[in-house]
């Protein structure tokens, strides 16, 4: 700033960048650290790591820078059109004469835009069908190891672990994990792929069951189990899990992924094994039983068998009858043998007395045959009479339709060498040879002379024909 003013003026003038500081200092020393309350827009992040965005109400905007330095320790994840309260300074950008607010933490502006935004991840992870009942797997009966994801400090994993103690002892595997703050989403979203990752029968027992645990608390404590990427790591858990989070009116996003929600940490060692006392009672119980019905069915076969033996007759009484009856069968057979040979004796003498001798039988069967045999001579001479006289009567007919009797006339037939007929002049080259057929014999000849013209049709002469 110039310490003197020109003639006629008693304004103070000033560079721009001495205007620019002046306003810097003015606005840092009357603001100072600040906390503005505003929906994120305008988010845009830089390969410096810098995140650069506005905060906006429905009357104004207000520029917002947050330095790579400061984002590991921000609280949250800034996503637009989330409403959040900033905490930071305000300070200006005097290459633009902007003003802007260095943001040092972002908190949600109350449980509204939490649940909100909640509400809006639940349906777009709805919508990807990760809380579909199909996806969902049943808890083992009874598992041999069970991880727990929690906090190694705290009454949850002791409420756990002396809850499981009490009921059915399991080898337990504990990985710890922050529950709340910043990183927490991402330990308990490793710890749940890093038990998947364990291989069957390896040093580290892979758990058959797995426990998200943790206490209750506000709805800010509790994000960390809202977080898409903890929801996605138990969606994808090839592990059957139990969601414990909080208490039984807390519901967080996890709680549609897993595979059963218990309203309790307690409450999930309660489903995660039976009671051990309970099992041996009911066990007992079925040995009893099963005691009782093989007893109950051995003397239910006790008395049938006695039942059964009671009705059976003495056996040597058995054979005795049975021999007596087979000393009366064989002395009535060999009475009845005589008897049926005399029976049938005399019905083959009533009948060899009505049969004729076998001499007059084939003698009249000769006379039969002979006279049969006499008709049929008779018979076919006749038949081969008629069929001469027909035949003498056709053989005229057939002479005179046969070209030999043509050929008797001094007509001859003209053949090729294939023994094919020759009926055209035109049909006769020169030197051809040609076969000529009489009625008492056959000659060959040579064709002489031109080839019949092919013009108009040479008229045919009248003869009679060969065929």
């Amino acid at each position: 700033m110039q310490e003197t003013a020109p003639p006629g003026h008693n304004l103070p003038e000033f560079a721009v960048s001495e205007l620019a500081a002046a306003i810097r200092r003015t606005l840092e020393g009357e603001f100072g650290r600040i906390r503005v309350r505003g929906e994120i827009t305008e988010l845009k992040r830089y390969p410096s790591g810098h995140v650069y965005l506005a905060l906006k109400d429905e009357n104004a905007k207000l520029a917002a820078v947050i330095w790579k330095s400061a984002v590991p320790r921000l609280g949250l994840a800034p996503e637009n059109g989330v409403e959040v309260i900033a905490t930071g300074r305000l300070t200006t950008y005097a290459d633009r004469s902007t003003y802007q607010l260095q943001i040092e933490r972002l908190e949600y502006a109350g449980e509204g835009a939490l649940l909100a935004r909640i509400e809006a991840l639940r349906r777009r992870l709805a919508a990807e069908g990760l809380f579909d009942a199909a996806r969902k797997r049943p808890l083992p009966r009874i598992p041999r190891v069970i991880g727990i994801v929690t906090s190694p400090r705290g009454a949850v994993i002791r409420d756990i672990l002396h809850r499981l103690a009490d009921r059915f002892p399991r080898e337990v595997l504990v990985w710890p994990v922050a529950v709340q703050g910043q990183g927490a989403a991402e330990q308990i979203a490793a710890a749940i792929r890093g038990f998947n990752a364990l291989p069957e029968g390896g040093a580290i027992p892979r758990p058959d069951l797995l426990i998200v645990a943790r206490g209750g608390g506000s709805l800010e404590d509790l994000m960390a189990f809202n977080d898409e990427t903890v929801v996605r790591a138990a969606a994808s858990s090839a592990i059957p899990l139990i969601s414990a989070v909080g208490h039984e009116t807390d519901t967080t996003l996890i709680d549609f992924a897993a595979d059963l929600r218990a309203p309790t940490p307690t409450a999930a060692a309660e489903l995660a094994v039976p009671v051990r006392v309970d099992l041996v009672r009911h066990l007992d119980q079925l040995r009893a039983r099963a005691s009782s019905a093989i007893a109950r069915i051995v003397n239910e076969r006790r008395l049938r068998l006695e039942r059964a033996e009671r009705l059976i007759p003495d056996l040597p009484t058995l054979i005795a009858a049975g021999q007596q009856r087979l000393d009366d069968r064989a002395a009535r057979l060999d009475t009845a043998i005589g008897t049926l040979l005399a029976t049938r004796r005399h019905a083959l003498d009533r009948i060899a007395a009505r049969l004729p001798h076998p001499r007059e039988t084939i003698a009249a069967r000769r006379a039969a045959l002979e006279l049969v045999s006499q008709r049929l001579q008779d018979r076919i001479g006749r038949v081969l009479a008629a069929a001469e006289a027909r035949l003498g009567a056709l053989a005229p007919r057939l002479d005179a339709v046969s070209y030999q009797s043509v050929l008797a006339r001094g007509f001859a037939l003209v053949t090729d060498q294939a023994g094919h007929a020759v009926t055209s002049a035109r049909a006769v080259t020169p030197g051809k040879r040609l076969g000529l057929r009489f009625a008492d014999g056959e000659a060959r000849a040579i064709g002489e002379g031109t080839a019949a013209r092919r013009g108009l049709p040479r008229p045919e002469p009248e003869q009679e024909r060969l065929l």
